[in-house]
């Protein structure tokens, strides 16, 4: 790692964070592309492919819960770890910064809400 550079390299293909594992960070993607995905019965779901700049796994910080999905690197990726005591404290330096995240939440809620609709439909047809 070269001075100033922060987080962690993953190569092609590699597992950030496993589905059913305890978790207590949340994770920023400062390069290149994160795929979060579900183990099912019949394989894996791809739920959505995030890029930099972006980040997952924060339900970690709000819910003392497993996680609910797994995640990893497409291509290499440099990703940063974000402890709770590290995100509340950038919260409190700069309150926007929350608001922001519950804007990106809201985003995905949306996205989540139009696809299950969509599958709804689908399964009455």
């Amino acid at each position: 790692m070269k001075i100033g550079e922060l987080g962690k390299s993953y190569e092609d293909g590699e597992i950030v964070i496993r589905e059913g594992e305890k978790g207590d960070c949340m994770f920023v993607i400062q390069s290149g592309k994160v795929e979060i995905f579900r183990t099912t019965e019949n394989g894996e779901v791809i739920l959505r492919t995030a890029g930099q700049n972006e980040f997952f796994g924060e339900m970690a910080l709000v819910e003392n819960d497993v996680r609910s999905a797994s995640a990893r690197a497409v291509g290499k990726a440099r990703i940063l770890h974000v402890d709770k005591r590290t995100f509340m404290r950038r919260v409190h330096e700069d309150p926007s910064l929350a608001y922001r995240i519950m804007e990106s939440l809201s985003h995905e809620i949306r996205r989540l809400a139009a696809k299950v609709s969509m599958l709804e439909d689908r399964l009455r047809q």
